[in-house]
């Protein structure tokens, strides 16, 4: 199957396990909705799930594989996260190394515990995975430089299922998406 300019500019950049991301079905392969094109655009200061402050600047050096999602969604959250883990086991496979960040929504209920029972109960526990908090203001602006489409309704969260794809100089290279909304009961 032939490749569009941005999955082989991903593909060339990321190896590919970006390429398998983007083409799973309903994945587009350009940045659409994001304004922010590297990590250091991003707020700086969160929260990892070990309750230690993390600065997203210090992934640079490294590829970033970044998502959102909150720890008590039922649907579209599990689905991203198995798609990560795909994308981990091809990084395996081909012996090379990425940083996996999941920055939570939902920061009112998604504390650092919360975050910690969450990745040992979907065996998340590898030290290049990265479950991050922040302050209210941090994750909506994060998700609206990143182009994460979120909102509150009722004891609901409606989110989008994206994944970004940044090298190793902080810059973004690749979005993977599904156009479906998914709204999950608290």
């Amino acid at each position: 199957m032939p490749c569009s300019r941005p999955l082989r500019r991903a593909h060339a950049l990321l190896g590919a396990p970006a390429l398998l991301l983007l083409t799973l079905p309903g994945a587009w392969p350009a940045a659409t909705g994001a304004t922010a094109t590297r990590l250091s655009e991003l707020p700086a200061a969160w929260v990892d799930d070990g309750g230690q402050p993390f600065d997203l600047r210090t992934l640079e050096g490294h590829a970033v594989v970044l998502t959102m999602a909150y720890a008590t969604c039922h649907r579209v959250c599990p689905m991203t996260l198995r798609r990560l883990q795909q994308v981990q086991s091809e990084y395996d496979r081909r012996g090379t190394r990425a940083e996996f960040v999941v920055i939570g929504y939902d920061p009112d209920n998604d504390d650092a515990a919360a975050w910690r029972q969450y990745r040992r109960s979907r065996h998340l526990t590898r030290s290049n995975w990265h479950f991050l908090i922040g302050a209210r203001e941090a994750v909506e602006q994060t998700a609206r430089r990143l182009g994460f489409e979120f909102w509150r309704y009722d004891q609901h969260v409606v989110h989008d299922s994206r994944v970004l794809y940044f090298d190793e100089r902080g810059t973004l290279v690749a979005t993977g998406e599904t156009t479906e909304l998914e709204s999950t009961k608290r």
